[in-house]
């Protein structure tokens, strides 16, 4: 079989990088998270923090309007206005992970991966939520926030992947639409949520 993507976009304490990671593991495949950040770092030349400042995440200006950008391919040159934008940072991460599912069988978490692979036809895309109980007692496990403080924390992340999502997709992110797979992490566990997912590949991508 020729390789094949997984990508998994996730609520905050939903599990769904952990999940992602040991699915992963399991298949003896690369999962790219954050490392696609250092990689259109490597590919562009612009460092690394802008990458980072700009992860998943953009402007309250943007967010509070109702501004797209949806992502069709382009990428701006050095040259020109707007090559350390954040449109261009989102540009570089997305070439990377066309470069990523044209090379190798591999995890992608987050960063638009379903929309950017769209056109795809190797590509499984998920989408992993639970319930706002689960995922704050989940978060409060991997952040030092606590009470009102964790609710608003995991709100506005999930708020900024939302936006992030329209602004470069023009969907919305928690549309079941979008995905192969909406699993409730909650209901299954992170283990039996990635055989889910193991399954689902093994009968789409059945030889």
């Amino acid at each position: 079989m020729k390789n094949y993507v997984i990508t998994i976009a996730r609520q905050f304490g939903s599990g769904g990088k952990t999940i992602g990671e040991n699915l992963a593991k399991e298949l003896g495949i690369n999962c790219y998270s954050r490392e696609i950040l250092r990689m259109a770092s490597d590919e562009s030349g612009i460092k690394e923090e802008l990458f980072n400042a700009n992860d998943e995440k953009i402007s309250n200006g943007i967010l509070s309007g109702i501004s797209k950008n949806i992502y069709s391919g382009q990428l701006i040159a050095p040259n020109q206005k707007g090559f350390v934008s954040p449109e261009n940072l989102f540009y570089y991460q997305a070439k990377i992970i066309k470069d990523l599912a044209e090379k190798e069988s591999c995890v992608i978490i987050g960063r638009c991966a379903d929309f950017v692979l769209k056109d795809y036809d190797n590509v499984i895309s998920v989408f992993v939520h639970a319930p706002k109980e689960y995922c704050l007692e989940r978060a409060a496990e991997r952040v030092a926030f606590k009470g009102r403080e964790l609710e608003k924390f995991v709100a506005k992340t999930d708020k900024y992947r939302g936006a992030f999502y329209k602004y470069y997709t023009g969907r919305e992110w928690e549309d079941a639409r979008n995905y192969d797979l909406c699993l409730d992490s909650s209901k299954l566990g992170f283990d039996r949520t990635g055989e889910v997912i193991k399954a689902y590949k093994n009968i789409k991508f059945a030889e």
